[in-house]
């Protein structure tokens, strides 16, 4: 029997560093405790007045503060401690599932203090998610980079797949036990990232530095003007807002299991585990080796195919069918996920990852949060099957429409062969001398 030594060596590489295994358990321990708050939330906001606006309300409420904070945040994450700064969001959510607590030992039978507590997540959103994407580059090697960023997709779709399960089970026994849990989950992750230590971290110094010409605005501009003249990072980042933002479906997931395939919160729960049952699988195929298909023309077809599987989810009446369409939605979803943020860590520069993962949280947000929003008030005018199959549609039809508008995004080839746009001494690259056409990340 191989001992501890041997089992190491046959974890992926980037997991021997100490630094990373700590932030693949923070990661999975926040994703475990924020999927469960999400089914247990979702469950009680419906039951308030069965009405599905409410769950996209709550979709809008947690999206408003990312947007509003965004730049700031990323700004914040390129000057001071990163570690910091995630300890600190997941300090937050563990005080939102504390007074979750409170809201449901006393009954739960009002809609407002829901309403207020999506506030608190979209801030902690917020300031974690820059964070969360500027952190991984700095606890592995650049060469082992693209399989953290596997693993980490892996491990975060692993707590999407049990989270929800979980919850949908504790819930059962009390909604009280489903938020205690996540209380106890978010301690553990805040124990994790303080442990952290950044041995990668490349010029720390230089976050350090004064503002530089042109003030803070132009400094809190930065991560949308880099993301805007780097058209294979713009290009993979609209498609996956658009995607999931017409695309989606976890929003009305309460909806279906109540009203459609009349099931109670352990189902509503299997239900929101299978997009990531899918999403595991495709990872685990990519942790295993790098994309052995050229990555843009993947990415349409992998966009193409998660629009048909929403379609597929709308029109079905059967359990079976329904998990087995979340479940390809899932993976096709990783695959593209991979390829997007993939990109992203390997075209931007040290200095700038605060600010250009703070504007992708808004894309992602946006995709997310107000696709929920979208979703509940789609579903409010055609009804939630109608609303899915229409936005299924219509993501099939932007993801063809992308080959022409991104030709860049559309024709590229291995994700190995991006390289970091290069920025001056002053910040972020608005100075230099290069057209934006050249300015890509790809060797030209």
């Amino acid at each position: 029997m191989p001992g501890p030594s041997g089992l190491r060596r046959r974890l992926p590489r980037a997991l021997h560093g100490r630094d990373f295994s700590l932030y693949v358990v923070a990661s999975l321990t926040l994703t475990l405790a924020e999927q469960m708050l999400a089914v247990a939330v979702g469950w009680q906001v419906y039951s308030v007045h069965h009405r599905a606006f409410d769950l996209g309300l709550i979709g809008l409420l947690e999206f408003a503060p990312v947007f509003l904070l965004a730049l700031p945040a990323g700004a914040l994450v390129d000057r001071i401690s990163r570690r910091l700064v995630l300890a600190a969001s997941t300090g937050v959510l563990a005080a939102i599932a504390a007074l979750l607590i409170v809201v449901s030992a006393n009954g739960a039978r009002a809609l407002w203090p829901f309403l207020l507590l999506a506030v608190g997540v979209g801030i902690a959103t917020a300031l974690s998610s820059p964070a969360t994407r500027a952190i991984a580059p700095a606890l592995v090697p650049r060469e082992l980079l693209p399989n953290a960023l596997a693993i980490r997709s892996v491990v975060s779709q692993t707590g999407v797949v049990a989270g929800p399960a979980i919850g949908g089970l504790l819930f059962a026994i009390a909604p009280t036990v489903t938020y205690a849990t996540a209380l106890a989950l978010f301690c553990a992750a805040l124990v994790a990232v303080l442990l952290m230590r950044m041995p990668f971290l490349v010029d720390p110094g230089a976050r350090e530095a004064a503002v530089p010409p042109g003030g803070p605005l132009r400094a809190l501009l930065g991560g949308i003007q880099f993301i805007r003249d780097t058209p294979v990072l713009l290009g993979a980042i609209l498609l996956d807002l658009f995607a999931v933002l017409f695309g989606g479906a976890v929003a009305l997931l309460p909806v279906f299991a109540q009203s459609i395939l009349h099931t109670g919160p352990v189902g509503l729960g299997v239900l929101r585990s299978a997009p990531a049952v899918g999403a595991v699988f495709a990872g685990a195929l990519l942790v295993r080796g790098p994309l052995p298909t050229p990555a843009g023309p993947t990415l349409i077809g992998v966009v193409v195919a998660f629009g048909a599987s929403m379609v597929v989810f709308g029109l079905s009446h059967w359990m079976v069918l329904s998990l087995a369409a979340l479940a390809v939605s899932g993976a096709v979803d990783m695959v593209s996920m991979n390829i997007r943020t993939t990109t992203a860590t390997l075209v931007t520069p040290d200095r700038v990852r605060g600010r250009v993962g703070a504007v992708e949280a808004v894309f992602i947000g946006a995709s997310n949060e107000l696709g929920a929003f979208e979703s509940g008030t789609a579903a409010a005018l055609l009804g939630a099957a109608p609303a899915v199959v229409a936005g299924g549609g219509l993501t099939i039809l932007i993801a063809l429409a992308w080959t022409a508008l991104f030709p860049a995004l559309a024709t590229l080839g291995r994700l190995a062969d991006l390289r970091p746009v290069s920025v001056d001494a002053g910040d972020r690259g608005l100075d230099d001398p290069r057209p934006p056409a050249t300015r890509r990340g790809v060797p030209t």
